[in-house]
């Protein structure tokens, strides 16, 4: 349960030189910019996250030179077998600003984007590095800080969570200020913008793995258990998990991972917290750990968003199966990623590879 999967074929070595050949086009001229360390994260099924050190010159003549510790976020490449099949760098960036500038949400700052993939092969950004502490990918809730920590933290770090989720459902005029944000496919509403949105991902799965009839069936559930009124749209995080949190003291201090980032209703985020958690449940118990049966529970996730928004969660039978087909989807597309860097063989039937597909089952029979 603790190997941890290769993400990227990218060569680290000579990574670092190509952004230190970036950095020394982008900075003035006489900054002379070192990268003197770089490291390809392990973790995450999506965008490349190398931490590195940068150093270069302030005034371009040697006479302050300071080290910045920085993070880029780099697109993949085509042939990792990307989890989507597009990545918008550019727009994780603005999102990342406009939440640092209109909300109270904890961001890192955002530093550059590079939309011309000819400086390391893909597109990227650069943000500021937080210290702090982050959740494993996939076994937080069996070993490490979190799982360690008394249940009064692990009270803290759910509250937190759910706190810095409402703070960032407040965002001013989400339709107007986050428009790109919008999914280009067909609906009259937000949500049906974003299962449209999910329907054309699992088409991009579809071309890699050939059909699944156990989420075909499921994107016929939602759409025959509409809800009557999706309710208010809201800026949507998308990927809203306690390992997309960088904390301190329980608390966070950045929140990370916006490749999902779009407009919906709140539901979707909070669905996403604990549908996301419940999945992770189930492969602790896979591995024979009790795993935090008692973190990220529906009713007190719901409860604590009421009392910070008023709002009242609703439907959310319907959210939390969505939450589950699109984790499908992610877990058909993880396990090609898998099968392709030789970490498992390629299984005859497709659906073997969705690890939610029994409590997805169960959930389309209610």
């Amino acid at each position: 349960m603790s190997k941890v999967l290769q993400k990227s074929s990218r060569d680290p070595d000579r990574t670092r030189a190509d952004l230190a050949a970036w950095l020394a086009r982008t900075l003035p001229a006489g900054s002379a910019p070192e990268v003197t360390e770089l490291t390809v994260a392990p973790t995450g099924q999506s965008s490349e996250t190398l931490f590195f050190t940068a150093a270069w010159d302030d005034d371009g003549e040697g006479d302050v030179r300071r080290a910045r510790r920085l993070v880029a976020r780099v697109a993949p490449r085509p042939v990792d077998i990307p989890v989507f099949p597009s990545y918008h760098m550019e727009r994780e960036f603005q999102v990342i600003r406009l939440v640092e500038r209109l909300t109270d949400v904890p961001v890192p700052a955002a530093v550059w984007v590079e939309p011309d993939p000819s400086a390391l092969g893909t597109p990227f950004y650069i943000m500021s590095r937080v210290d702090g502490d982050v959740p494993s990918d996939i076994t937080y809730n069996s070993a490490g800080w979190l799982f360690e920590a008394d249940p009064g933290r692990q009270r803290l770090v759910q509250e937190s969570a759910v706190s810095a989720l409402a703070a960032l459902h407040a965002a001013p005029d989400p339709e107007r200020n986050f428009a790109f944000l919008q999914y280009p496919e067909a609906g009259d509403t937000a949500l049906r913008r974003h299962v449209a949105h999910a329907q054309a991902w699992y088409d991009y799965a579809v071309s890699l793995a050939g059909r699944c009839p156990l989420i075909e069936r499921g994107l016929r559930w939602l759409a025959d258990n509409w809800p009557a009124d999706s309710g208010e749209t809201v800026l949507s995080w998308g990927d809203a998990r306690v390992n997309n949190v960088i904390f301190r003291d329980f608390r966070p201090v950045a929140l990370l991972d916006w490749e999902m980032a779009g407009l919906g209703p709140r539901e979707i985020d909070i669905a996403w917290l604990v549908g996301g958690h419940r999945v992770f449940q189930q492969i602790a118990g896979l591995f024979g750990s009790p795993g935090l049966p008692d973190f990220l529970c529906l009713e007190d996730v719901a409860t604590q968003y009421e009392t910070a928004t008023g709002h009242a969660v609703r439907d959310i039978d319907f959210y939390l199966t969505y939450t589950a087909i699109q984790w499908a989807i992610v877990f058909v597309i993880a396990g090609l990623r898998r099968v392709h860097f030789g970490e498992q063989a390629r299984p005859d039937d497709v659906q073997d590879l969705i690890l939610n597909a029994g409590p997805l089952e169960e959930m389309l029979a209610l």
